[in-house]
């Protein structure tokens, strides 16, 4: 792709979304998309960070009209975006691209669906807009990762917000002009920085749900009329240079048409936890399955990651956050739990072996790992017992990427098990049912 037409070739993609062809696969990774993020934002709605965020705009603004899910009143359609984009990623159990290093459905699916319940678009129309907001963003999350993060920005909120405007340009059938004015003025919106990461802050949970109202309101101020730069991604002083120093993976952005949209390259959450642990806690289980030993036993624990994975070897957890961000802490609770579950993570709750364990987790940077990153999310581990015996694994890449996929059986039982103590069984049980079944109709989106 010539680095001087970016915005305006993924603008025609956008403007041209009504020619995808849709299949049974295609189909099949969009309710999949629906039920894993309608799980995450549903059980997400019930934790401190979304109350008060929801309970401060509804003080603030009023209430009004647009789902919220699991909370009684409505919201502006901005806001309504706002909460449920930051309740989906409250529990760090969203889907994600590890290319990218992005969480998609909590930007994305947040601000289509609030735009939705006012276009009220029929499934397929639905399913087409969601397509192209996962194309936009994880192309755009892919060319600009590592780089973006190693300048401490957050992929999520930056490229997210292009995601999502690109969805409700469809939702709103914006003509290809209108779609690079969309994306000029979301650019002046992107934002969101890693200075959170072992700090006890929260922030990181309102991330998405900033980006998913800022997406809404791009675009409604498109149709009113405003402009902005038509090739704000690769233009001096743009989107790559700002967040990217213009070190842009260029192939990412010239996919052939004959590749399979970026929506069927995602991964599923089995553990509650930031993505880049989850290849050495599958290391840890799987030398669990192999061999026998108690916590009393190990003297040492070294996992070898990437040099962003390494970021997170912080030892002090100050909030459910700092553990669920903690590869030392994720490594301590995979050894002491038979699986990990989101109360695991809560410092209220953590198991006194956990914090001790944790402390004898060093985690180094490996070579190999970062050579294969972001390909790959290999980690090797090691745990060494006190009377000398090293237990070694290495893992690839984690369980739920799309060539390790979570099985169906497994995506519903991750949903059931962490939106029944919210909604109830009957209810979340219902849910599941209804998006499997989404082409008979999507109403129940704005009833949740």
């Amino acid at each position: 792709m010539d680095d001087t037409q970016v915005t305006q070739k993924l603008a025609y993609l956008v403007s041209s979304a009504k020619d995808i062809q849709l299949d049974e696969e295609l189909i099949s990774q969009v309710k999949k998309v629906y039920l894993d993020y309608l799980g995450s934002a549903v059980a997400g709605s019930h934790t401190d960070v979304s109350k008060l965020v929801y309970n401060t705009i509804l003080q603030m603004e009023g209430e009004s009209n647009y789902n919220v899910f699991g909370f009684e009143k409505g919201l502006s359609i901005s806001d309504a975006a706002f909460v449920n984009g930051t309740s989906s990623h409250s529990l760090d159990i969203d889907d994600g691209h590890t290319g990218g290093s992005i969480h998609p459905a909590t930007v994305v699916l947040s601000a289509t669906i609030a735009v939705a319940q006012k276009v009220r678009p029929n499934f397929e129309e639905l399913t087409k807009a969601t397509i192209i907001g996962y194309e936009v963003c994880l192309r755009i999350s892919s060319a600009i990762h590592p780089s973006s993060r190693e300048r401490g920005f957050h992929n999520t909120p930056v490229a997210g917000i292009f995601g999502a405007v690109a969805a409700v340009c469809v939702l709103y059938d914006l003509s290809e002009e209108e779609v690079k004015h969309a994306i000029g003025i979301a650019a002046s919106f992107a934002s969101g920085l890693f200075a959170f990461l072992g700090t006890g802050s929260e922030v990181k949970r309102i991330h998405p749900g900033k980006a998913a109202r800022d997406a809404v309101l791009a675009v409604e101020l498109t149709k009113a009329g405003l402009s902005g730069p038509k090739a704000v991604l690769e233009a001096e002083n743009g989107v790559f240079q700002a967040f990217a120093g213009r070190e842009i993976l260029w192939e990412r952005l010239n996919k052939k048409d004959t590749e399979p949209y970026e929506i069927m390259n995602i991964y599923f959450k089995p553990y509650p936890c930031c993505r880049h642990l989850h290849s050495s806690i599958d290391a840890i289980y799987e030398l669990k399955r192999k061999y026998s030993f108690d916590v009393e036993e190990i003297a040492a624990i070294r996992t070898g990651v990437n040099d962003i994975t390494y970021l997170h070897r912080h030892k002090k957890f100050h909030s459910m956050l700092d553990a669920q961000m903690s590869l030392p802490y994720a490594a301590a609770a995979a050894i002491v739990y038979p699986i990990l579950e989101t109360n695991h993570f809560n410092s209220e709750y953590a198991d006194q072996s956990v914090l001790s364990l944790a402390q004898v987790v060093e985690v180094e940077t490996d070579e190999e790992a970062n050579h294969v990153y972001p390909g790959e999310r290999l980690a090797k581990v090691e745990i060494s017992l006190k009377d000398g015996t090293v237990l070694a694994e290495t893992v690839r890449n984690p369980l739920g990427e799309p060539n390790n996929p979570l099985s169906d059986e497994k995506m519903a039982q991750k949903v059931l098990a962490n939106c029944t103590p919210v909604i109830g069984e009957e209810k979340t049980k219902n849910l599941i049912h209804q998006i499997g079944e989404m082409e008979k109709g999507i109403e129940f989106l704005y009833e949740i």
